[in-house]
Formats: structure tokens, C-alpha cells, sequence
């Protein structure tokens, strides 16, 4: 599954800046898409895929995540656009690489989502608990990395259990697209000199 190609790199890249753009949705509007949210929340526990296309069950669900991407690869110099979402995805891809040097912690996101694969066979990928399961996880494990993600948005939203548990479930699942993202060959430095060419890919998959 390591095909290192802009077009697979593209793919994970836009699973962490869909699942960033989610969590400021959310924090901001106390809603995301459901259909986005599903994607990215079930990516979390494709732990063995084919390909990366599989890790997102195909593209259809990404949408969010490529619209955001091109409006960020095309934005002009100085040009204001997606500010936190921009700050969630590289700190999650930051986090992503401090997470890969703890390996108590990788065994320990391994063995809970297992728990959580049995908790979506009986209540389904949405269900409250799931959520709140997942947030446990993040808050138990990449929480404690620094630096920590400082999310923003309207109170009355973010003081909100449900919606703090899908913060924290859609955070977990931008570091699993940070994690295939890097698994491609994803470094940090592309989205600065290859902002051409992953916009040639993004043009070749019709987005």
C-alpha cells in the first residue's frame, strides 16, 4: 500500500484537511456534514486497507476535504483563507510524527480500537457511545503529546459533551490520514513546493 505518488498522497492529505475543517465546524456551528463526518470518523478503523482509496470506502465521502484543499493550494500569497482548519492539519500531522516514536502508545490505539470495532458492530458508526470512546482514546493518548490542538470556536457549542467527543473522535481521525499521508511518502515541506503538482493530481481526479 506505500505507492508513493502524488495521487495517494493527495487522497490522505485531503482526509487530514477534511477532518480539521470538521472539527472547526463543529466547534463553530455545533454541526458537520454527516455523510463527511461518517468517512472520516470510519477511517479511523480501517486499520488493514487495500489501498488508501480504501481507507475513505472511495472518494465520494472526501469532497470536503478536496474543496478545501484546492482553496488553499490556489489562495494567493497573503491570501486569508481556512486559518484554523490550516492550523488543525499541521498540527496534526505534527503530532502524527510524535506519536510514531511512542510505541507503547501506537499498541495502546491498536488494542482500544479493536474495543471500539466490536461497539460499531452493535451500535453503528455514529452512535454516542462510539464517539464518546473515541474521544477517551485521543484524550488518553495524543492529548498528552505536545503541542496540544487549542480549538476554537462558540462556547455554547464546544461545552457541549456530544459535540467535545466529536471534536476529539475527528481530531483522532485526522492523525489516522496524517499517519497514511506520511505513509505515501507525505512530508511536510510538499505542501510548499509541491503545491503544483498536488493540484495537477487534485485536477486529475476531477475535484
Amino acid at each position: 500500500m506505500a505507492s508513493h505518488n502524488y495521487h495517494n498522497q493527495l487522497i490522505a492529505l485531503a482526509g487530514v484537511f477534511q477532518a480539521s475543517h470538521l472539527v472547526e465546524q463543529i466547534a463553530k456551528q455545533g454541526q458537520a456534514p454527516a455523510d463527511a463526518l461518517e468517512t472520516s470518523i470510519s477511517s479511523i478503523l480501517s486499520t488493514n486497507p487495500e489501498n488508501v482509496e480504501a481507507v475513505y470506502d472511495g472518494l465520494s465521502g472526501l469532497t470536503i476535504g478536496f474543496n478545501i484543499l484546492r482553496q488553499i493550494l490556489e489562495r494567493k500569497n497573503n491570501q486569508p483563507v481556512h486559518t484554523d482548519t490550516i492550523r488543525y492539519a499541521l498540527t496534526l500531522i505534527h503530532l502524527e510524527r510524535k506519536l510514531s516514536k511512542v510505541p507503547h502508545m501506537l499498541k495502546t490505539i491498536s488494542e482500544r480500537l479493536e474495543q471500539v470495532q466490536d461497539q460499531v458492530a452493535h451500535f453503528g458508526i455514529n452512535h454516542t457511545n462510539v464517539m464518546a470512546n473515541l474521544a477517551s482514546l485521543y484524550l488518553d493518548t495524543i492529548s498528552t503529546l505536545r503541542p496540544r490542538i487549542q480549538v476554537t470556536g462558540d462556547p455554547q457549542y464546544l461545552q457541549q459533551q456530544a459535540n467535545a467527543d466529536k471534536i476529539r473522535a475527528t481530531l483522532l481521525a485526522g492523525v489516522r490520514s496524517a499517519m497514511l499521508w506520511y505513509q505515501v511518502g507525505g512530508r511536510r515541506w510538499h505542501l510548499l513546493f509541491y503545491r503544483k503538482k498536488l493540484l495537477s493530481a487534485l485536477n486529475h481526479l476531477g475535484y
